[in-house]
């Protein structure tokens, strides 16, 4: 995969998604005659949009080997507390506070169990996935939260200029704020340095414990603005909310180039991995493919992701002594 050093660039990882985004595009096109319609095309953003703001963050986690699987769990909370505090005549500013401060804490929570106990990130955040999950669904129930104000529906279901929805801007003004973050400043080249060896990283002064507090810290908060946007669009709050997120949200990210391991990957890939993934499930829905199918599609993709550079790594290996017996 690409993207070992800071700089933003496009490498072979980024040119083949860039076929690949190519070649649904003109599959989507020849299976409906709706998939480019600019309004279609233009709301498809919606369906993706909201994950793809928590992609932002993972991808940066990922990158310094460590993982939140807990971010859909997150979302639910988030939600559930807004329709809480609206129930009880919250103003729009003050739903928007609740859902971003609840993120946030949860992703701090995250962060401190695994830096203090020094367990894997995967494992605490399998943990948080089932609390804060539990906790959302023990207060909302089999009800649902619907008494938001009018004002709110504003983050979710405006369009600037009557043309682009205001959820895809702030995915785009946040997807530059984390490509200048990871590619050009000093905390970005450290994440870097983190996933590619930490105890070098360690040895040679990065505080490792401070950026993975920061870095879960700022997956608890952009899943939080998730939350925000999801809860606008919709209107209502129920217990499923943002169910199954956490699987989509990994695809996309180890889709787009970032190295499971830690160490490799740019915000370039992971964009492209995004629109990608909201493109073909957005044509597959055209046509009326069920989402249980869209999922199998998800799930052979992260396999695909994950295997392919594996299995180029393989092949090289092979080849090489090959040549080296010859």
């Amino acid at each position: 995969m690409s993207g070992r050093g800071t700089g933003l660039r496009i490498g072979s990882w980024e040119i083949g998604l860039v076929g690949l985004l190519i070649g649904v595009v003109i599959l989507n096109s020849s299976l409906s005659p709706y998939f480019l319609d600019y309004y279609n095309l233009i709301d498809s953003t919606f369906t993706f949009s909201e994950k793809a703001l928590i992609v932002l963050p993972m991808a940066l986690l990922i990158i310094a080997r460590d993982i939140d699987v807990s971010v859909a769990s997150i979302v639910a909370l988030a939600a559930v507390l807004m329709g809480v505090a609206a129930d009880m005549g919250a103003a729009t500013p003050v739903l928007v506070g609740v859902g971003l401060l609840t993120g946030l804490v949860a992703g701090l929570v995250n962060g401190a169990i695994v830096t203090t106990l020094g367990v894997h990130s995967i494992v605490v955040t399998i943990g948080t996935l089932s609390l804060y999950r539990g906790i959302a669904v023990a207060i909302v129930g089999d009800g649902a939260y619907t008494s938001f104000p009018a004002s709110f529906a504003v983050f979710g279901r405006h369009y600037v200029g009557d043309v682009v929805p205001l959820e895809f801007v702030i995915y785009a003004v946040a997807t530059i704020l984390f490509a200048v973050l990871l590619h050009a400043t000093i905390f970005g080249r450290r994440i870097y340095a983190i996933g590619t060896n930490p105890e070098a990283a360690q040895y040679s002064g990065i505080a490792i414990s401070k950026y993975r507090i920061a870095l879960f810290a700022l997956t608890g908060l952009m899943a939080g603005l998730a939350a925000v946007l999801l809860t606008s669009r919709l209107g209502s709050v129920r217990l499923n909310i943002a169910t199954g997120w956490e699987l989509q949200v990994i695809t996309m990210v180890v889709l787009g180039g970032v190295g499971i391991a830690g160490g490799t990957g740019t915000i370039l890939g992971v964009t492209l991995s995004v629109f990608l993934i909201g493109f073909l499930t957005f044509g597959l829905s055209l046509i009326n493919v069920p989402g249980i199918v869209m999922n199998i599609y998800v799930g052979l993709m992260l396999i695909a992701a994950i295997a392919v550079p594996n299995a180029g790594k393989f092949l090289a290996a092979y080849f090489d002594s090959k040549r080296k017996e010859s």
